[in-house]
Protein backbone atom coordinates (compact mmCIF):
# COMPACT_ATOMS: atom_id res chain seq x y z
CA UNK A 1 0.00 0.00 0.00
CA UNK A 2 1.49 3.31 -1.13
CA UNK A 3 0.07 5.85 1.32
CA UNK A 4 1.69 8.82 -0.44
CA UNK A 5 0.07 7.87 -3.76
CA UNK A 6 -3.29 7.41 -2.05
CA UNK A 7 -2.90 10.88 -0.50
CA UNK A 8 -2.05 12.38 -3.91
CA UNK A 9 -5.03 10.69 -5.55
CA UNK A 10 -7.31 11.85 -2.73
CA UNK A 11 -6.02 15.39 -3.09
CA UNK A 12 -6.70 15.34 -6.83
CA UNK A 13 -10.26 14.14 -6.25
CA UNK A 14 -10.83 16.74 -3.54
CA UNK A 15 -9.49 19.52 -5.76
CA UNK A 16 -11.85 18.49 -8.53
CA UNK A 17 -14.75 18.40 -6.10
CA UNK A 18 -13.89 21.87 -4.80
CA UNK A 19 -13.72 23.08 -8.41
CA UNK A 20 -17.21 21.67 -8.95
CA UNK A 21 -18.47 23.43 -5.81
CA UNK A 22 -16.80 26.68 -6.91
CA UNK A 23 -18.53 26.44 -10.30
CA UNK A 24 -21.89 25.91 -8.57
CA UNK A 25 -21.22 28.89 -6.29
CA UNK A 26 -20.22 31.18 -9.16
CA UNK A 27 -23.27 30.11 -11.20
CA UNK A 28 -25.52 30.90 -8.22
CA UNK A 29 -23.87 34.29 -7.78
CA UNK A 30 -24.15 35.06 -11.48
CA UNK A 31 -27.81 34.04 -11.55
CA UNK A 32 -28.47 37.00 -9.28
CA UNK A 33 -26.14 39.53 -10.89
CA UNK A 34 -25.62 38.48 -14.54
CA UNK A 35 -28.03 35.76 -15.73
CA UNK A 36 -26.62 35.55 -19.30
CA UNK A 37 -23.11 34.78 -17.96
CA UNK A 38 -24.62 32.27 -15.51
CA UNK A 39 -26.39 30.57 -18.42
CA UNK A 40 -23.16 30.50 -20.43
CA UNK A 41 -21.18 29.01 -17.53
CA UNK A 42 -23.91 26.44 -16.87
CA UNK A 43 -23.77 25.34 -20.51
CA UNK A 44 -19.97 25.27 -20.47
CA UNK A 45 -19.94 23.16 -17.32
CA UNK A 46 -22.25 20.60 -18.93
CA UNK A 47 -20.18 20.53 -22.10
CA UNK A 48 -16.78 20.34 -20.37
CA UNK A 49 -16.40 17.75 -17.64
CA UNK A 50 -15.92 19.17 -14.16
CA UNK A 51 -14.80 15.73 -12.90
CA UNK A 52 -11.23 16.73 -13.80
CA UNK A 53 -11.06 20.13 -12.16
CA UNK A 54 -7.69 21.15 -13.58
CA UNK A 55 -8.63 20.27 -17.14
CA UNK A 56 -11.94 22.10 -16.69
CA UNK A 57 -10.18 25.28 -15.54
CA UNK A 58 -7.66 25.08 -18.41
CA UNK A 59 -10.50 24.82 -20.91
CA UNK A 60 -12.36 27.66 -19.21
CA UNK A 61 -9.28 29.90 -19.41
CA UNK A 62 -9.35 29.45 -23.19
CA UNK A 63 -12.99 30.54 -23.36
CA UNK A 64 -13.62 33.02 -20.52
CA UNK A 65 -10.57 34.06 -18.53
CA UNK A 66 -12.60 36.25 -16.14
CA UNK A 67 -14.77 33.31 -15.07
CA UNK A 68 -11.76 31.01 -14.73
CA UNK A 69 -10.05 33.45 -12.36
CA UNK A 70 -13.26 33.84 -10.39
CA UNK A 71 -13.61 30.06 -10.02
CA UNK A 72 -9.98 29.78 -8.88
CA UNK A 73 -10.61 32.43 -6.23
CA UNK A 74 -13.78 30.76 -4.97
CA UNK A 75 -12.12 27.32 -5.02
CA UNK A 76 -9.22 28.60 -2.92
CA UNK A 77 -11.62 30.23 -0.47
CA UNK A 78 -13.60 26.97 -0.17
CA UNK A 79 -10.38 25.00 0.38
CA UNK A 80 -9.29 27.35 3.15
CA UNK A 81 -12.68 27.09 4.86
CA UNK A 82 -13.18 23.33 4.44
CA UNK A 83 -9.68 22.01 5.07
CA UNK A 84 -9.66 23.22 8.65
CA UNK A 85 -12.44 20.77 9.56
CA UNK A 86 -11.79 18.05 7.03
CA UNK A 87 -9.30 15.71 8.75
CA UNK A 88 -11.43 15.17 11.85
CA UNK A 89 -14.68 15.02 9.87
CA UNK A 90 -13.25 12.39 7.51
CA UNK A 91 -11.96 10.25 10.39
CA UNK A 92 -15.23 10.51 12.28
CA UNK A 93 -17.30 9.93 9.16
CA UNK A 94 -15.34 6.81 8.21
CA UNK A 95 -15.55 5.43 11.75
CA UNK A 96 -19.32 6.01 11.93
CA UNK A 97 -19.93 4.60 8.44
CA UNK A 98 -17.80 1.52 9.21
CA UNK A 99 -19.68 0.95 12.47
CA UNK A 100 -23.02 1.24 10.68
CA UNK A 101 -21.91 -1.19 7.94
CA UNK A 102 -20.67 -3.68 10.54
CA UNK A 103 -23.89 -3.39 12.54
CA UNK A 104 -26.03 -3.98 9.46
CA UNK A 105 -23.92 -6.97 8.43
CA UNK A 106 -24.13 -8.46 11.93
CA UNK A 107 -27.91 -8.05 11.87
CA UNK A 108 -28.08 -9.80 8.49
CA UNK A 109 -25.84 -12.61 9.72
CA UNK A 110 -27.83 -13.20 12.91
CA UNK A 111 -31.28 -12.80 11.44
CA UNK A 112 -33.44 -15.90 11.98
CA UNK A 113 -35.04 -17.23 8.81
CA UNK A 114 -37.59 -19.96 9.65
CA UNK A 115 -37.68 -21.20 6.06
CA UNK A 116 -34.11 -22.46 6.36
CA UNK A 117 -34.78 -24.66 9.41
CA UNK A 118 -34.83 -28.44 8.74
CA UNK A 119 -38.22 -29.47 10.14
CA UNK A 120 -37.44 -33.22 10.07
CA UNK A 121 -34.56 -32.77 12.47
CA UNK A 122 -36.78 -30.80 14.87
CA UNK A 123 -39.66 -33.33 15.03
CA UNK A 124 -39.83 -35.77 17.99
CA UNK A 125 -38.94 -39.42 17.39
CA UNK A 126 -41.83 -41.53 16.19
CA UNK A 127 -43.77 -43.90 18.42
CA UNK A 128 -42.32 -46.91 16.58
CA UNK A 129 -39.64 -47.24 19.27
CA UNK A 130 -42.31 -47.96 21.89
CA UNK A 131 -43.84 -50.76 19.83
CA UNK A 132 -40.41 -52.35 19.34
CA UNK A 133 -40.02 -52.73 23.13
CA UNK A 134 -43.17 -54.80 23.58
Amino acid sequence: MDVKQIAKDTTRVLMSYLTYQAVRTVIAQLNETDPPRAFWLQNFSTRERVQDGELFVRELFQERQDLAFRILTVREHLANEVCEFLPEMVRTGIQQANMQQRRQQLERMTQFDPSTVDTAADSPPEASNESDNS
